[in-house]
């Protein structure tokens, strides 16, 4: 277990090959500051240089992520922070970050995701939600435009109508509604969120890493290309993935009637 800054926390499971890492500010709904987001990067950097096959991110306490902690920000007269600088040089990064790792990655989401903090949660590949979660565009409220991808995110998410809806009134939006919306991928009680992420980690973590990787490549590509674009693109992919190593044990396996044995290969 390594512990970064004290404000993030990572665990490698050697047996799973699920990497946790761990939102660790709950005294502040680990919202994020400056230093959190340095660590947080240092931190992607040792699980994606490790063996983990899979990344589940969570958050301490009773919320996921509030977003950015305002109280991190300069409010002063003639001080103002500059807020593009500051999503420039973190968030954005963030996003494009988790969109585009080899990892599949898990937001286990805990009580509150508001704000960077629910954008955050919909740019992981899958988000397992607590009962008692919630999901709230709060950025109206400060006079903001949601960021960190929530404009391009939400309404992929649960089509333009509910993402403008949630986006305009900064409404609470319930883990239940969230998952008839298409926003979740699945609802558990609170007491079995930990459990039922990893299982779902543990169980991606043993499929054929490159096919996870060109899966996410593809279906994020889909969004901008067009219906020939994206016919070529799974033409390629196909092409390369039909000479790895794992389609050949796939196809050995079923023929055989026993598990793969994947090898990201």
């Amino acid at each position: 277990m390594s512990d970064h800054n004290n404000s993030i926390v990572i665990d490698i499971d050697d047996n799973t090959h699920v990497a946790t890492l761990t939102l660790n500010r709950p005294e502040k709904l680990n919202s994020f500051t400056r230093t959190m987001h340095e660590a947080l990067s240092r931190a992607l950097d040792e699980i994606e240089g490790s063996h983990a096959r899979a990344l589940v991110i969570t958050g301490a306490g009773r919320g996921f992520c509030a977003g950015q902690d305002l109280a991190d920000l300069d409010f002063t007269p003639g001080a103002m922070t500059n807020l593009g600088a500051l999503i420039n040089q973190y968030f954005n990064p963030l996003v494009r970050r988790l969109q585009a790792s080899r990892l599949p990655v898990i937001a286990a989401v805990n009580g509150t995701a508001a704000g960077a903090g629910a954008n955050l949660a919909m740019a992981c590949d899958l988000i397992v939600a607590a009962r008692s979660a919630s999901f709230v565009q709060a950025f109206v409220k400060i006079g903001l435009v949601p960021d960190s991808g929530g404009t391009w995110l939400l309404p992929r998410r649960v089509g333009e109508a509910r993402a403008m809806g949630l986006a305009l009134t900064g409404d609470k939006l319930g883990a239940e509604q969230a998952h008839a919306w298409g926003l979740v991928w699945k609802v558990v009680d609170d007491a079995d969120l930990p459990s039922a992420a990893q299982a779902l980690a543990a169980q991606l973590a043993q499929q054929p890493a490159k096919a996870i990787a060109a899966i996410k490549h593809a279906i994020r590509a889909a969004a901008n290309n067009t219906l020939d674009q994206q016919l070529d693109l799974e033409r390629d992919v196909q092409r390369e993935l039909g000479d790895s190593h794992d389609y050949a044990e796939g196809v050995a396996a079923f023929k055989e009637k026993r598990p793969p044995r994947f090898e990201g290969l």
